[in-house]
């Protein structure tokens, strides 16, 4: 079986060391993985900004490039819950697009999710120890049901102790183009996210979205808190954190 891995483009250009991760976690599991070198962005910003045209052209780009996979593979809600749900929305007018689209969605899954639906992952080689807390990233939760996954992997982590922090689901600020539009508001939205994560007592938060990730550890950093880590999921379960 082959994957075409969509690495997002926050991962390629901010933390590219969580796409080696991905890589690690998924040849582990006995797939053959590509990574398309001409792939860009999933489309979201634009998308969400209003610009239908460039949204449309670059989910026909990600046709073009994963269609021939028999899975794709997204470290990210945001990622994955724009080409799963709102590729529909921008292909519907046109039926070749739009018939060709939905023979791939079915085949599109958030990271955590494909390793325990799919993979059916039994077991981790991952010596990361340590107390944890989970944020759940909005697209990922609620659009993509991405909740119970990544606490089934952490749980066959045995030296990680995982404690859930307060409204763990709410959102952490970023939204995307909605932190640059509503700064004051944002702001507002990721310390308090902040102080639950510093109330849950643990040594790091895990997540499964770079939007959030990067939000939450320059807020961290930019409040003092030098001592929290941010890991992405993948780096705690291929044990590169």
């Amino acid at each position: 079986m082959r994957i075409g891995l969509f690495a997002t483009c926050l991962v390629d250009l901010m933390r590219p060391e969580i796409g080696f991760s991905v890589l690690k976690l998924l040849e582990s599991a006995g797939y053959e993985v590509m990574v398309p070198e001409a792939q860009t962005c999933c489309g979201q910003p634009s998308y969400n900004s209003g610009e239908r045209a460039v949204s449309r052209d670059l989910a026909e780009k990600f046709l073009r490039e994963f269609e021939m996979f028999d899975y794709v593979v997204v470290p990210s809600g945001s990622c994955g819950g724009m080409i799963r749900h709102h590729y529909h929305d921008l292909l519907r007018d046109d039926p070749e697009l739009h018939g060709r689209y939905e023979r791939l969605r079915e085949r599109v899954f958030e990271l955590t999710d494909f390793l325990v639906n799919v993979a059916k992952l039994d077991k981790l080689d991952s010596a990361f120890a340590g107390h944890i807390t989970y944020h759940d990233s909005c697209s990922g939760l609620r659009e993509l049901g991405v909740k119970q996954q990544p606490r089934a992997l952490l749980g066959k982590l045995p030296n990680v102790q995982l404690t859930e922090m307060k409204d763990c689901e709410a959102c952490c600020g970023f939204g995307g183009t909605f932190s640059v539009k509503y700064g004051n508001i944002s702001t507002a939205i990721v310390d308090e996210k902040c102080a639950n994560i510093q109330a849950s007592g643990a040594d790091a938060v895990v997540l499964g979205d770079l939007g959030c990730m990067l939000n939450i550890e320059g807020r961290l950093r930019r409040a003092g808190d030098a001592r929290t880590r941010v890991l992405h999921i993948a780096q705690v379960l291929a044990g590169d954190a």
